[in-house]
């Protein structure tokens, strides 16, 4: 699959070229001018165009191959061709829009089939992850697992139940042991700072907007309290999940943003250099690093012999080959890494 992920921007201009020159052939002027009068096999070579080929140019892009991708992506064109296509020329095709509105609507019932069976065993799930003692931020989602099929949608529901949970539920929780990644930092202060910048806006932009636009006031206002709430959240994920190593695997977080379940074993070395830490930030590296206001580079890096799984944010799933890292105690936090890979090799 080499070929594909070389002329990866390629395969994105082809597909615009070919929504766009659709689009241009029947919303503008000269794009209507010089359709024939027998234009049905036009609109079939659009309908091909849209339904096949531009599917096939966005899986190419995205470097996603599956049937239920392929299935979404072609009933929301079957969907799309009506608004492309002038109602007049479609008229003879328009059981392909009913199919594509068919096949829609059933992807969208399994989506809140696989939701409702989440709330089904819901108390089951929760009950799972209070007697664990991993925190709930690692367990929450393979507890999750045990009941309902993974899929993109349901890692969205589980990463906002995260969100909640910390936001409104966790104030009270012991905070576990470990070594933290925020103390020495203005991380905290810093998402402090965010809630405070977006509570004024909130209050004066709601304000000047209400009597002129109020649906786009009431939208913004939703916005800025999902804001807030995820700013809340994510302050108390930072602080409830500090690093933790257990039976050979090593957990940390910071925040909701990112976390990781680490096999210890899989870890190759761990890069000191300081040369090298100030130029390894690259897409294949992770880092855990709290920023805020200064620049700052990571303790050290751990190359690893596989990539790793990552999770991001709203429940995104990413491999990484390098994993950078900036601790409160870095010197205690190598030494328990280097024990759990069984030697004390540093570059």
């Amino acid at each position: 699959m080499t070929w594909i992920e070389k002329g990866k921007p390629i395969w994105l201009v082809l597909l615009l070229l070919v929504v766009g020159s659709n689009l241009a052939l029947y919303q503008t002027t000269i794009g209507t001018s010089i359709l024939p009068e027998e234009s049905q096999y036009v609109v079939l070579g659009s309908l091909f165009d849209l339904l096949l080929v531009a599917p096939i140019l966005w899986m190419l892009y995205r470097k996603h191959f599956s049937w239920k991708t392929a299935i979404a992506l072609i009933a929301f064109g079957c969907i799309g061709i009506r608004l492309f296509i002038p109602s007049d020329l479609l008229a003879p095709f328009s059981t392909i829009t009913l199919v594509g509105i068919g096949m829609e609507v059933l992807l969208v019932l399994f989506e809140l089939l696989l939701i409702v069976t989440l709330l089904r065993y819901l108390p089951k799930i929760i009950q799972e992850v209070k007697h664990n003692e991993l925190p709930v931020l690692y367990t929450f989602n393979t507890a999750v697992e045990k009941y309902v099929k993974n899929n993109f949608l349901i890692q969205m529901v589980c990463s906002e139940l995260l969100m909640v949970y910390y936001a409104l539920a966790s104030w009270k929780k012991p905070i576990p042991n470990g070594i933290t990644l925020h103390k020495n930092s203005s991380y905290i202060a810093f998402q402090v700072m965010m809630i405070h910048a977006i509570i004024v806006e909130t209050l004066g932009i709601h304000y000047f907007l209400h009597a002129k636009w109020p649906i786009i006031s009431f939208v913004l206002l939703i916005l800025n309290v999902y804001s807030i709430v995820f700013f809340l959240a994510d302050i108390q994920a930072v602080r409830m999940n500090p690093v933790q190593i257990q039976d050979g695997k090593l957990y940390i977080s910071l925040g909701l943003m990112k976390r990781m379940k680490m096999d210890l074993h899989n870890i190759e070395s761990i890069i000191e250099d300081r040369a090298v830490l100030e130029q390894k930030c690259t897409k294949d590296t992770l880092e855990f690093v709290a920023r805020d206001f200064e620049k700052v580079y990571p303790d050290f890096i751990l190359k690893m012999k596989q990539p790793q799984k990552a999770t991001l944010f709203l429940g995104k799933e990413k491999h990484y080959n390098y994993i950078a890292i900036k601790s409160d105690d870095p010197v205690r936090l190598k030494q328990m890494i280097a024990l759990g890979m069984g030697s004390n090799t540093a570059e």
